[in-house]
């Protein structure tokens, strides 16, 4: 096999995810040449991915007409042996069926069970090619960033929606307590500004100083960073599974979903601080009970006490 499409997950977290997957086809066809299509922020991951020959930008929504858009880039993309897309959602599935492909997969889930997403993208690559290949690492094949200085990385953001965010005076209050051993940058994309500038202003009140990142990123830029980073603070994010990839030592904050589906893969320094309620998770996301509990009840103390975990086994 020398030529693939894959059309990869929208979010960053779950494109992370699907790198196992990928790797899986990688080893089965080593020489392959891979073309990926999806969003601007999953499709960047991959910019020195050595199988990669292509990137392709999903601009379809941009279009007037969605539908002649995918029908035209599937065509002009020209043929592979396979096509593949790992979203469930009509338009990926036009779009593959519209590739001049000689095989089409698509992405389904096979078990109603409670499977990290890991394995469920594992299995549909192992159904379609017959690998029969547990799922390995995450993958990403950026340069970690080197701190002058041992570095505590702060990501209070989570693009799903507000019941899976933190609260600033929180991380602000973790980040005082360990300001003396490390250097603080804090991490978040354009909509996270507003909360990042929240914990610096906390920290300023206490004088303590830090690196504030978010909006100021590339994609790369970010994987790099967090990857060279002695520990890592956050919520369940697209950046947690970056850290995952990097195997950095991680307190990830767990509360409206579900951690046994989308926590750290194959991380042995990630460690997750969530509390057992009767409404958790409810994988909404706003509360739809208006209290917020779950991340609520959650005190600096707890991620503290989870972080002389991990300095106890370094």
């Amino acid at each position: 096999m020398n030529k693939i499409l894959i059309e990869v997950p929208t979010w960053l977290g779950d494109c992370v995810m699907a790198t196992p997957a990928i790797e899986n086809i990688i080893k089965k066809y080593p020489n392959i040449k891979i073309t990926i299509f999806g969003s601007f922020v999953s499709t960047a991951i991959f910019e020195e991915h050595p199988n990669v020959e292509h990137i392709v930008l999903d601009e379809s929504k941009k279009s007037s007409s969605r539908l002649k858009w995918i029908y035209t880039t599937a065509k002009e993309l020209g043929e592979f042996e396979v096509a593949l897309t790992f979203r469930r959602t009509l338009f990926s599935k036009l779009f593959i069926w519209f590739t001049k492909a000689n095989k089409k997969g698509y992405y389904k889930r096979y078990t109603k069970e409670e499977v990290h997403l890991v394995k469920r993208y594992n299995e549909f690559i192992d159904r379609t090619f017959n690998i029969k290949e547990a799922p390995k690492d995450l993958k990403i094949y950026f340069k970690p960033f080197k701190y002058k200085r041992a570095t505590l990385g702060i990501n209070p953001g989570a693009s799903y929606g507000s019941a899976k965010r933190w609260y600033p005076k929180k991380f602000a209050k973790v980040a005082i307590e360990l300001h003396r051993e490390y250097d603080i940058v804090i991490f978040g994309g354009s909509a996270e500004i507003e909360i990042a500038n929240d914990i610096e202003n906390e920290l300023k009140r206490e004088s303590v100083q830090c690196e504030n990142l978010a909006g100021e990123t590339t994609i790369k830029e970010l994987c790099q960073k967090i990857g060279g980073l002695d520990l890592f603070i956050t919520g369940d994010s697209g950046p947690m599974h970056v850290a995952a990839a990097f195997k950095v030592p991680t307190v990830a904050i767990f509360g409206p979903t579900k951690d046994q589906e989308t926590s750290q893969w194959m991380n042995p320094q990630g460690f997750i601080v969530k509390r057992e309620m009767e409404c958790a998770p409810c994988m909404k996301r706003v509360c739809p009970l208006g209290h917020h509990e779950c991340m609520k009840l959650i005190e600096p103390n707890d991620v503290l006490n989870k972080i002389k975990d991990i300095i106890s086994k370094n």
